[in-house]
């Protein structure tokens, strides 16, 4: 088992949801991506962490 807190940063804004942009570390390769949170939750939010805990 190994974890991984990812950041995103706020891109923009959609109809429902807000899009976040990963910001991956030095040299590394991104593991998600862009993340789509509902407005509802994500609020004014700049910035997320979201913790993957990959079981083997």
């Amino acid at each position: 088992m190994s974890k991984k807190v990812v950041t995103f940063e706020y891109e923009k804004e959609t109809k429902n949801s807000v899009r976040y942009k990963e910001v991956p570390g030095e040299g590394v390769a991104p593991i998600v991506g862009s993340l789509y949170v509902q407005k509802w939750f994500a609020g004014n939010s700049k910035t997320l962490e979201i913790t993957i805990d990959k079981k083997d």
